[in-house]
């Protein structure tokens, strides 16, 4: 498979990443299958990406006639068996058994030329292709949100991973834009590694009661951060932040540097997941 034979990408998973990178792909010309269990996740991403799509044309980056073609490119699909395509990105909830089994059926329904690849953010990639009987092409392309906004691209080789998967993958980055950096398959890989900690030390700064929210985001900014941890966080989504925090820290066999915050799993719990639930550390408006 190489870039001139893809055609049709198909995103598995129509939350904050998955909705962001079909958009990405649509406005690069690709026809895009845009699949998710709910029903109701679905209309949500519609809406979301339609948002999205004419705030780029409010900015100057699409004329109106681009912004309808790039959203009349996206199909909406509530049936993993219309997940048929050139190349597939799972951007599923970070669970290795869900997306073990999720891929499995994918590898299945596909033809043995497509590639498959995952957006996780830390579980390693060779875990997931354990399941395949195919692991030669399948990599990580993780994305960063917001996907439409961000460069960068983290394209992540598993142990069986063949060199074409990854050209084709660069070759496939360069096409929507992106600016892509090749990792060695590792819990969080490079930037959510090193990104953790910005979290954690946070989140132990708060339960410690040093100071408050607020505070410790005002002297991150103006440290030269474009934002603080909490607001980070709310936008990310506390619960996909959390998520990838409790992976890493089993993953690195309960390193404590990477111990999830107690806080964190109560807003969680909570159902105050950030922007998108119209509370997270702070509150927003849900117009």
């Amino acid at each position: 498979m190489t870039i001139e034979n893809i055609k049709t990408i198909a995103i598995a998973g129509a939350g904050t990443m998955g909705q962001g990178i079909a958009q990405v792909c649509a406005t690069a010309g690709f026809l895009v299958v845009l699949y998710d269990i709910s029903a109701s996740q679905l209309d949500a991403a519609k809406t979301l990406i339609q948002q999205s799509l004419k705030v780029a044309v409010e900015k100057g980056k699409l004329t109106a006639s681009e912004s309808e073609n790039t959203f009349s490119r996206i199909q909406f699909q509530s049936d993993v068996h219309a997940l048929k395509a050139d190349l597939v990105i799972e951007a599923a909830i970070e669970n290795l058994d869900v997306k073990k089994e999720l891929f499995i059926t994918l590898e299945t329904i596909n033809t043995e030329s497509c590639i498959l690849t995952t957006n996780t953010s830390s579980i390693p990639v060779t875990q997931i292709a354990s399941a395949l009987k195919r692991p030669h092409r399948f990599a990580g392309a993780h994305f960063f949100n917001p996907a439409p906004v961000m460069k960068l691209v983290e394209i992540i080789s598993g142990v069986d991973t063949d060199s074409q998967t990854i050209d084709t993958l660069k070759a496939l980055c360069e096409k929507l834009g992106k600016t892509t950096v090749l990792a060695k398959d590792s819990p969080g890989f490079i930037v959510n590694r090193v990104a953790r900690h910005y979290y954690v030390e946070a989140l132990k700064v708060l339960e410690e009661n040093v100071t408050d929210t607020k505070t410790i985001d005002t002297l991150m900014k103006a440290s030269g951060f474009k934002m603080g941890p909490f607001e980070l966080m709310d936008l990310i989504g506390v619960d996909t932040n959390f998520s990838v925090t409790t992976s890493m820290y089993h993953a690195f066999y309960q390193d404590a540097k990477f111990r999830p915050s107690l806080i964190q799993q109560q807003k969680v719990d909570a159902g105050h997941h950030g922007r998108k639930s119209g509370k997270g550390f702070y509150e927003y408006d849900k117009k």
